[in-house]
């Protein structure tokens, strides 16, 4: 008789995270309030499109939430935002004028005309 063999894959994280993203979730990790175990991105609902991308401090894991560890720190993705961010790449841009989170989000039918919110 053979035995068999039971493979498990890693599952790939919902959301991909630049060099960029990582290297700024470890700089707001290195000066984060007392007691914050992570960054975490959610997408509340506001904006003229309908949602937002929120990126916060939290002070405690959700079981539900989707936990990524990077180099700099950990970084949870809300469980109810999952299903809209699924395939998204975060990037963190800073040009002369601006600096912030950037997103690739597949999954996104269309935005708002300053960007601020989206739709799916």
């Amino acid at each position: 008789m053979t035995a068999t063999t039971t493979r498990t894959r890693a599952r790939p994280a919902a959301v991909i995270l630049t060099p960029s993203a990582e290297n700024r979730i470890a700089t707001l990790m290195a000066s984060a309030p007392e007691g914050a175990i992570g960054v975490k991105l959610s997408t509340p609902r506001r904006g003229c499109s309908g949602l937002a991308y929120s990126v916060d401090y939290v002070d405690a894991a959700n079981p539900m939430d989707e936990k990524i560890e990077t180099p700099g720190g950990t970084f949870f993705i809300d469980g109810a935002s999952v299903l809209y961010l699924v395939g998204s790449t975060m990037d963190w841009v800073e040009d002369d004028f601006q600096a912030g989170f950037v997103f690739q989000n597949p999954n996104a039918k269309g935005s708002c005309g300053c960007g601020e919110s989206f739709t799916v």
